[in-house]
């Protein structure tokens, strides 16, 4: 008996022993555990950086020199620094200033380092160049936490960055497939507004009107209609605030209709269509400013129509979803005109990133075979990268 008593005493010291080493191991344990799977995450996002950059110094030159990628390497740090908004009095001319003056610094770039490129193409540049550069962004981000975190040995920290995870990973990979598809003049998903717009123009010509934005004036369901979308097909965005504001300035303006992309809820279908109030544009919010300014003055309609997508989904190549919903959102459209009874003329805007999306329903029809193309490979891509299943997994 006095053996056994001997052995039990043994027992509890030896787990009081393990229970307060495991006080002070466990913390160190969960960092280390926690920091294995950052650094794991921060290697892809540097891979999918180092990819994006390969794709847009390929688009510039096939046989890049090295000159060539220590200009790409250095632009990639640009940085644009927001307006002081202490004083909120003036704030939109500012930002557009400054937005302005950022447009103007990237075609410079594109310019100096692909001369010979056609306008769309490098239109399509500037794009691939912005998509690589939040890429590079992301990865130094991720990169200076991890860093902070290794300093620190703070487990909080690494609790927050770790569950920011499954998010950063989804969106670094649309954006790494967003630069491909502006690299190869693949439509994407926030192209949709404009698709609906060159739809509804037809065979009409459409001109400028604005910098990178193109108009055209058609009769639909008896009433005098003008059609607004950023020019294409090159990956473009426009001034399309200002281009309202001049149409406005010119003769009265019965309605304003926008057509965009929208960010959807999950559980949502993805090219479900919704029908509102207001003005649908995203982004700094100039133009959304431009024309609400002009709506409240003169006392002008705004309704709007958006096609539902997820975050990645509007950087990605054009969901098949997305683009059957193009053909419903025309007749919506077309049907909202015809039961305008206010006089004047209406104004459609095509809202979102023209690339691969032209001005006139031929060039749609040429995106529509890309977009299906563009989609067998993206869904060959994901049965490719999809995780194998084995036999330890027990089916989770």
């Amino acid at each position: 008996m006095a053996i056994f008593n001997d052995f039990g005493t043994i027992a509890n010291i030896i787990w009081i022993v393990l229970f307060v080493a495991m006080i002070f191991l466990y913390p160190k344990m969960m960092i280390t555990q926690m920091l294995w799977k950052l650094d794991q995450t921060l290697s892809m996002l540097d891979g999918y950086t180092k990819k994006a950059k390969g794709i847009t110094t390929r688009k510039i030159s096939k046989s890049p020199s090295k000159e060539l990628s220590e200009k790409i390497e250095n632009f990639l740090e640009f940085f644009a620094i927001q307006p002081v908004n202490l004083d909120p009095y003036g704030i939109v001319k500012k930002i557009e200033h400054i937005e302005v003056l950022s447009e103007k610094r990237f075609k410079h770039f594109v310019k100096r380092v692909a001369p010979k490129m056609s306008e769309e193409e490098q239109a399509n540049t500037m794009m691939t160049l912005a998509g690589t550069m939040s890429l590079n962004q992301i990865s130094k981000i991720v990169k200076h936490f991890i860093e902070l975190i290794k300093k620190t040995k703070s487990w909080q920290l690494g609790l927050i960055l770790q569950m920011q995870l499954p998010l950063i990973e989804r969106i670094s990979k649309a954006l790494l497939r967003g630069t491909e598809a502006f690299a190869n003049g693949w439509p994407v998903g926030d192209s949709v507004g404009g698709m609906v717009v060159a739809k509804m123009a037809g065979k009409s010509e459409m001109k400028p009107i604005e910098e990178d934005t193109v108009m055209a004036r058609k009769r639909i369901k008896g009433k005098s209609v003008i059609l607004i979308k950023a020019g294409g097909p090159g990956g473009r965005l426009g001034r399309l605030g200002k281009a309202v504001e001049k149409m406005s300035k010119r003769q009265k303006v019965a309605k304003i209709i926008t057509v965009d992309a929208a960010a959807k809820l999950e559980g949502e279908k993805t090219g479900s269509v919704a029908e509102g109030v207001g003005v649908a544009i995203g982004g700094l919010g100039v133009d959304r400013a431009y024309i609400e300014s002009l709506a409240v003055s003169k006392d002008i309609p705004l309704d709007t129509f958006v096609i539902k997508m997820s975050q990645e989904e509007a950087i990605m190549p054009m969901h098949l979803d997305v683009l059957k919903s193009s053909g419903k959102v025309v007749s919506m459209v077309e049907d909202n005109i015809a039961e305008t009874r206010e006089r004047g003329v209406i104004i459609v805007v095509g809202v979102g990133n023209t690339c691969g999306i032209g001005n006139d329903a031929k060039s749609v029809e040429s995106a529509d075979r890309t977009i299906r193309k563009a989609a067998q490979i993206m869904k060959r891509r994901d049965e490719e990268e999809k995780p194998k299943k084995r036999w330890w997994d027990f089916g989770f």
